[in-house]
């Protein structure tokens, strides 16, 4: 099974602290899921985190030092470690469209059309 990938076209929003197999939040050890809207990604620097999600927990995903998975939103998923590891979530979006500014630029208004 291949690991899964972020799409194209979506903004970095922030990186967690940097957790280990001590510092873990307890809530990534069960089945949890990122916002709607937002995609995670599981960044391992160290050791190896297992990455399952929960509609699919007979193909457990390893993830090594260096290596990446992308977590779609709201899809359940949780860590498991057989040793020693580090690592860190990313947070990516998709982009807010500009809102289009209609008549004068300068200040907002639309132009009065009849």
């Amino acid at each position: 099974m291949p690991i899964p990938t972020l799409p194209d076209g979506l903004e970095y929003v922030r990186t967690t602290d940097t957790f280990n197999t001590d510092t873990v939040p307890a809530g990534l050890l069960r089945a949890h899921r990122v916002a709607d809207g937002v995609w995670g990604r599981l960044v391992v620097h160290s050791g190896t985190v297992t990455f399952v999600f929960d509609d699919d927990p007979d193909n457990p995903i390893p993830v090594g030092a260096g290596d990446r998975v992308a977590i779609p939103p709201a899809r359940h998923h949780h860590l498991e470690f057989d040793g020693p590891a580090t690592f860190a979530v990313e947070f990516h979006r998709v982009p807010t469209a500009p809102v289009p500014v209609v008549g004068d630029e300068s200040t907002g208004l639309r132009p009065d059309v009849r």
